[in-house]
């Protein structure tokens, strides 16, 4: 139980990838940490594949403050979330004040949009937009973890629970 007592935002918004987010839900739970889905609202969104995740909290309602670390899934959710100035405003006072920011696969979106930044399938999204890309499985810059795709997770995580423990 590495991380018992750390709060983990895990975001959440329609078309999230599926195993983006539900192993690190899933895994950083097993470490003991409360993970609290937060999404633009307090509803329950549908993935790709239509599974459900609910929102506990709604972005205007959370601060940056409030967790050790906000945890982006990709898929097609980060456009939607990027859309959100509640969204955007949590995951940049999260970096600013040095909380782990993790973000995998199409996650970039939303680092972008926030001014913070470092990614693959959208690697010329982020290199236009003045990220330095590196093809690995896991890279950390700070307080920022980024990965490339869900082969990654198993890395992603380790690198979530190292940088918190």
């Amino acid at each position: 139980m590495k991380l018992k007592g750390k709060r983990v935002a895990l975001l959440v918004a329609d078309l999230y990838q599926e195993l983006e987010f539900w192993y690190p839900y899933y895994r950083l739970r097993e470490e003991g940490a409360e993970v609290v889905p937060v999404g633009p609202e307090a509803t329950t969104y549908k993935s790709k594949l239509g599974y459900p995740a609910e929102a506990k909290r709604a972005a205007k309602e959370v601060k940056a403050e409030e967790f050790e670390a906000v945890v982006i899934p990709g898929g097609y959710a980060p456009d939607l979330m990027r859309r959100s100035p509640e969204m955007i405003r949590l995951v940049r006072e999260a970096y600013e004040k040095g909380r782990v920011v993790a973000a995998i696969c199409h996650a970039g979106w939303l680092l972008a949009s926030a001014g913070i930044m470092n990614f693959s399938s959208i690697k010329d999204d982020l290199i236009h937009a003045g990220a330095e890309w590196v093809d690995q499985e896991v890279v950390r810059d700070g307080n920022i973890i980024t990965s490339r795709f869900p082969d990654d997770l198993p890395a992603f995580c380790r690198a979530i629970i190292a940088a918190l423990g």
